[in-house]
């Protein structure tokens, strides 16, 4: 596998398309950082880090749905920065996704953040993806 963080958004895409309640995702220091924004923004149930067989260990992931409709919480999940081609944004010029109604998650020499919370830190870096 090449790139390990588009991995984890096509195991979760595919699991909420497919109505899954949980998934299970092999855990690196990224993919625990954007399964903590997830949480935070409300975009799935809960997640919990497994110690397993392998060393990083296991990200178990609980999806969100709509009660009624059982739409999943996650409408669209891309991977912006990718191995072939970065994506960098400087603090002035960060993404808006939806006009600030999605969000844009960032990886900066702070951590791991959300487009908002970079535009505050007045920090740039690079683009990971986009979640609406």
């Amino acid at each position: 596998m090449t790139d390990p963080i588009s991995d984890f958004l096509t195991r979760l895409r595919n699991a909420s398309l497919a109505k899954h309640r949980v998934v299970e995702i092999p855990a690196s220091n990224l993919k625990k950082e954007i399964t903590r924004i997830l949480f935070e923004k409300g975009y799935i149930l809960n997640f919990k880090l497994i110690e397993g067989e392998n060393p990083q260990g296991i990200i178990k992931i609980a999806l969100k749905y709509h009660p009624v409709s059982k739409v999943p919480a996650i409408r669209h999940l891309s991977r912006v920065s990718r191995p072939g081609l970065r994506k960098y944004s400087p603090a002035d010029n960060l993404p808006r996704v939806i006009n600030g109604l999605g969000v844009a998650i960032i990886s900066t020499s702070k951590g791991v953040m959300t487009d908002k919370e970079a535009r505050r830190e007045n920090v740039g870096g690079e683009v990971l993806c986009h979640v609406y």
